[in-house]
């Protein structure tokens, strides 16, 4: 990590606020051996015993990358009856498609595509990249949470799980990816840049979100937190078992989130995202720093398709190339920018998150 953060900080010995964070997290929400495995037996035996006389004990959110591939397996070991749900926002790639399908077919477990609005979502998309900010995702982010809840609500089911982890994930600063449960952060850009209403579009915002969570009990689990997980490992369980793919990088699953990540953002805004994950796995000793230093020596986008890449991106998009260029060549901005619920979203979670450290 660097400055490409602008709120980096690092102490006396030279480690940064990140790391520091990341190994506070590790001691509390990572693997801990015999603790994390009796953690776990509880976690399986409530999500079952919630399950009871149900379809499904629980929902696992499938993209067709490695993160939740191994969490299908890891619940089909436990032999808990998991109804896979995909969002479908129009930019899966054919790997991530005959990913997901495998895993469903050698699960055995249900799989159903949460398809949104074409129309309705490329608006939005166009909004976040007109608006100029980091956030391009934040669509993308909040559709997940959306769909996956109003999934679950619809079945009954109590347990969405995630393949979300601290030992992969463990390490992205705040300022490279604000809150995509601020509502009002989304529709300011949709208004101001948008053009189609938004009637389909499955939002999550705080009020939202505790109405699963409080009226209809819906809980978040991270199971990949509570075994010892590497990336390697499971990677080879999920090629012999599965007959996993694996993709050129982190959440390539996604032709947008591919774009986003290894071009948008280090062209736009100086920010390689490959330097979030490296540090996490520096943290985590899959890569040496030396290692890490190497990688970042390459470039993030391959120079010979990207220009194919652009003009797939626009085609999609139904925007010229012109059209991206003054996107690309727009002053950055932040989420501060517009307005937004900041101030009143930290002292909700707060209270929120005290609630339920306490109670489970």
């Amino acid at each position: 990590m660097d400055t490409s953060d602008p709120e980096i900080t690092f102490d006396v010995t030279g480690y940064c606020n990140h790391c520091v964070t990341f190994f506070d997290n590790t001691i509390k929400y990572s693997y801990l051996g015999a603790n994390s495995d009796k953690e776990l037996a509880k976690k399986i035996a409530k999500i079952k015993r919630r399950g009871k006389n149900k379809e499904y004990d629980c929902i696992l959110g499938i993209s067709g990358g490695i993160d939740s591939a191994y969490a299908a397996y890891i619940l089909k070991k436990f032999g808990l009856r998991v109804l896979l749900v995909h969002l479908d926002n129009g930019w899966n790639s054919e790997v991530a498609a005959k990913n997901i399908k495998s895993v469903a077919e050698k699960s055995g477990f249900d799989y159903q595509s949460f398809v949104l609005d074409w129309e309705e979502f490329r608006d939005l998309q166009l909004a976040f990249l007109e608006a100029s900010v980091i956030e391009a995702e934040t669509p993308t982010d909040i559709a997940i949470q959306g769909s996956l809840h109003e999934v679950a609500a619809r079945y009954g089911i109590n347990y969405i799980i995630s393949g979300g982890n601290i030992a992969t994930e463990g390490i992205l600063p705040a300022m490279w990816h604000y809150d995509a449960k601020d509502t009002k952060f989304l529709k300011a850009i949709h208004k101001k840049f948008g053009k189609h209403t938004l009637k389909k579009f499955p939002t999550f915002g705080y009020m939202r979100e505790f109405y699963y969570k409080f009226v209809k009990g819906i809980r978040i689990v991270y199971i990949l937190n509570l075994i010892p997980y590497s990336k390697e490992q499971a990677l080879e369980i999920l090629e012999k078992e599965f007959n996993w793919k694996k993709y050129d990088g982190k959440h390539h699953e996604s032709k947008f989130t591919a774009f986003v990540q290894s071009y948008l953002l280090p062209v736009k805004f100086n920010l390689d995202y490959r330097k979030a994950t490296l540090s996490t796995q520096i943290c985590t000793g899959e890569v040496t720093r030396e290692q890490a230093l190497e990688e970042l020596t390459r470039m993030p986008y391959n120079p010979d398709t990207i220009k194919y890449d652009i003009e797939y991106i626009c085609k999609k998009l139904d925007i010229s190339n012109e059209h991206f260029e003054t996107i690309l060549n727009a002053p950055p901005k932040t989420y501060r920018d517009y307005p937004n619920n900041e101030k009143k979203l930290k002292f909700i979670y707060s209270i929120y998150k005290n609630f339920f450290s306490k109670n489970g």
